[in-house]
This record gives C-alpha cells, sequence and structure tokens, in this order.
C-alpha cells in the first residue's frame, strides 16, 4: 500500500509497467483502424494501465506513461492517436506506432514503453 485518502480508509494502489501474457482484451474489431483503446487492469499487486493502437489487422500496445515527464499520454480517454502517430497531449510529443520511437518534441531518443499484446482469432491478447 502507496498511502491512504484522507477521508478513509481508500488504498492507493502500485502502478505496475506490465502484465502476465494471456489477459483477454477483447476484439480487435472494438477499435477502429488508425485509433487507439486504453485499458486498465486490476491486479492483485496493483493496476495496470496501458493502450492499444489498432493498424489494420495488427495491435500495437503500450504503457500509457510519456518519456518525458511520465504522465499519462491522452487528456481525453482513448485520444492517443494524432495524425498516424500517437501523441502525449500535455508536452507534443509524438511516437512512431509500431515502434514506440520518439519522432518529435521533448523526448528525443526516448521510446514508450512496450506492452506486448497479439491478436489471435480476432482478438487481443497480452503476450
Amino acid at each position: 500500500m502507496l498511502g491512504r485518502f484522507p477521508q478513509g480508509d481508500f488504498a492507493l494502489s502500485e502502478r505496475l509497467s506490465a502484465t502476465p501474457p494471456g489477459i483477454a482484451l477483447g476484439p480487435l474489431d472494438q477499435i477502429a483502424d488508425g485509433a487507439a483503446r486504453n485499458f486498465v487492469i486490476e491486479m492483485r499487486a496493483g493496476r495496470f494501465h496501458g493502450f492499444v493502437v489498432r493498424r489494420g489487422r495488427d495491435a500495437f500496445g503500450y504503457v500509457d506513461r510519456c518519456p518525458h515527464m511520465g504522465l499519462p499520454l491522452a487528456q481525453t480517454l482513448d485520444d492517443y492517436v494524432t495524425g498516424g502517430m500517437i501523441a502525449c497531449s500535455w508536452h507534443g510529443a509524438v511516437f512512431d506506432i509500431a515502434s514506440g520511437k520518439c519522432l518529435g518534441g521533448p523526448c528525443p531518443g526516448a521510446t514508450l514503453t512496450a506492452w506486448p499484446v497479439a491478436v489471435r482469432d480476432g482478438a487481443i491478447v497480452t503476450a
């Protein structure tokens, strides 16, 4: 436990950076081609925040954390992709969808942390 809220006994959970393989996230078709979807997975050890970008029949997963400031990338739910690139809505950093490599903004040389996912029989699963 990281801490408690002053109003009661609600524990703050650890923010995780990985998930075990084999977690079904749902059908690929739940994400429009060229768009992304946020996923929050509650596990015993804490909570994982990630997102998946769809490009055709492929899916690319990343931990929802900008390497520049450590903030979640999207200020609006599922709003991760702009102009064919992953974009951080806080400081304008942009990243390649397939590699997570920073292409511009305040993060030269940095990459997003990959979240291994795969598409199996039309469904997205953690890998």
